[in-house]
């Protein structure tokens, strides 16, 4: 029997599922033990990460809408329109961080922080639209549930506003329409027959490219602390 789009994402999810335990720069955010240097160079890694997964959604919204995939293409463009938000957002941590427009223009990248995008933009270019919705929202758990510690850290032990917090409280808060919209696009799929065994592949993949992404802020974040 084919499964629900609920039953299908929720049992993707699970089998996907990170340890919070093996993250290894989120608990020493939520110690206080990461240096501030490591959260600044955090948000210069995602002021590169946003526009680049605004683009690669914004691409899988029009070629969902091509498709005649309506469900995937709403999907994406919520993605993209949320990559727009969380850039604003991000100004403010910056600022707080002591990161200047001019190191924020001239920050070379680490290869590690910026394969999840990089994937991302091979799934906009390859991947079937409802697969592409499977295998991120697989993600968004273990994104927000970091994105929640640290906004809870930054205020506890590092001090700062409400203000510079709100790109982490973006991505921690509750989305109820996007997920509505991510049932919609798998359903759809699942009814047209475009969902294939490749979403687990692409879900797993996306989680090792996070886990690539914390563990390439942890290392720096060891040097910087001289360990």
């Amino acid at each position: 029997m084919t499964p629900t789009a609920q039953e299908l994402m929720r049992a993707t999810a699970a089998r996907l599922a990170l340890d919070p335990g093996t993250n290894p720069l989120v608990p020493r955010v939520a110690d206080g033990t990461a240096a501030p240097r490591t959260l600044a160079v955090l948000a210069l890694e995602q002021w590169h990460v946003i526009p680049a997964d605004r683009r690669s959604f914004q691409h899988l919204a029009e070629r969902a809408a091509k498709s005649k995939d309506p469900e995937s293409a709403a999907f994406f463009q919520t993605l993209a329109d949320g990559e727009s938000l969380a850039e604003q957002r991000l100004v403010p941590l910056l600022d707080a961080l002591g990161v200047t427009a001019a190191e924020s223009a001239t920050y070379e990248p680490r290869a590690g922080c910026q394969a999840y995008p990089a994937y991302a933009a091979w799934l906009a270019l390859n991947a079937e639209p409802a697969d592409a919705v499977i295998a991120l929202t697989a993600n968004f758990a273990s994104w927000g549930a970091c994105c929640a510690v640290i906004s809870r850290a930054l205020r506890e032990r590092y001090g700062l506003a409400d203000e510079a917090r709100g790109f982490f409280d973006l991505f921690a808060e509750p989305a109820p329409e996007l997920d509505r919209q991510a049932l919609a696009a798998v359903q759809a799929g699942l009814d047209r027959r475009r969902v294939t065994a490749a979403h687990l592949r692409y879900g797993r993949l996306v989680q090792a490219y996070e886990e690539m992404f914390w563990a390439t802020l942890a290392s720096g974040d060891e040097a910087v602390r001289g360990h």
